[in-house]
């Protein structure tokens, strides 16, 4: 079995070069072109002569335009990337039989509410990012091609940059940090949906029947406020020096950003779990993992 990787070097692409190694041949790509093949998605013709060139049998689409706020200004690029190059990916895994692996966000709803958005639940995106993103998805189902797309969100990785890290930097310096309180969800790691991909791949190869549209977090929800107070509380109790003595919770409005944020962002997972019959961790297991790697504890 062949697999095309696309966004190897994502933190979600670096995790799936582990995970999905044990499956088949595994060729893995960034915006680079290396031997012929560029994985580069804003060059549509190009994407689609490296699909068509490798005739992989799975395409994991793990490249994406993530730049929230940058996307209100360059509209036209994130359609490209989110939505454009999915179309292209739908379209030649179609024509070849190939499956399309991809992944979507929570942004695609209006982010109102305190119920976990469902796979069936009314789209409503507040930014052009979720837009771009349901253009994509909605690319994808159109298209008729066999395909799992998991909707995620807050997503973080040892490797990279990401929240945790930002906090602890900030926590060096400061002795008071504000931190957003009122937007909700759960920080979801990169090697988490590595492998829950793995996994499902493997069983909707036996059932195709299980294509389709799915909902990918850790359990349980917290706001930013929590999460930061979280990682904090951790790398205190095991050792580190920090400057900050309060974390104080403000309101979205408060921070102001170019692009406005949902403020729920949970997940139903129920159908992921029992299509599949998969245990999804809480939150807190994954985060504490990731900081003993960052933290070396």
């Amino acid at each position: 079995m062949k697999i095309l990787l696309l966004g190897k070097n994502g933190q979600v692409g670096w995790e799936l070069q582990r995970s999905l190694a044990p499956l088949g041949e595994l060729i893995a790509l960034d915006r680079h072109p290396v031997d012929g093949l560029n994985g580069d998605l804003s060059d549509l013709d190009a994407l689609r002569a490296t699909i068509r060139q490798v005739g992989a049998d799975i395409i994991v689409n793990a490249a994406a335009y993530t730049a929230v706020d940058k996307a209100e200004s360059e509209a036209e690029l994130a359609e490209r990337i989110n939505a454009q190059a999915s179309q292209v990916m739908a379209e030649e895994a179609g024509a070849q039989g190939a499956w399309l692996i991809h992944y979507s966000t929570d942004y695609v709803f209006s982010g109102e509410g305190t119920r976990a958005w469902q796979e069936n639940d009314a789209v409503a995106p507040v930014n052009c990012y979720g837009a771009s993103k349901l253009a994509g998805e909605q690319a994808i189902i159109a298209s008729g091609c066999k395909h799992l797309i998991f909707r995620t969100s807050w997503v973080y990785g040892a490797r990279g940059n990401n929240f945790a890290k930002t906090m602890l930097r900030l926590a060096k310096d400061r002795e008071i940090l504000s931190v957003i309180a009122d937007q909700i969800g759960a920080p979801t790691g990169a090697d988490l949906i590595a492998d829950v991909t793995a996994q499902a791949i493997q069983q909707v190869l036996q059932r195709p029947e299980l294509s389709g549209l799915y909902h990918l977090a850790a359990d349980g929800e917290v706001s930013w406020h929590g999460y930061a107070s979280h990682v904090i509380g951790f790398a205190q109790d095991n050792g580190e020096q920090l400057a900050v003595k309060a974390i104080n919770p403000i309101e979205t409005r408060s921070y102001p950003t170019p692009a406005r944020r949902p403020l729920n962002s949970r997940l139903n997972t129920r159908k992921l779990r029992d299509n599949f019959s998969l245990h999804l961790p809480d939150w807190q297991s994954g985060v504490t993992r990731m900081l003993r790697e960052v933290l070396n504890k």
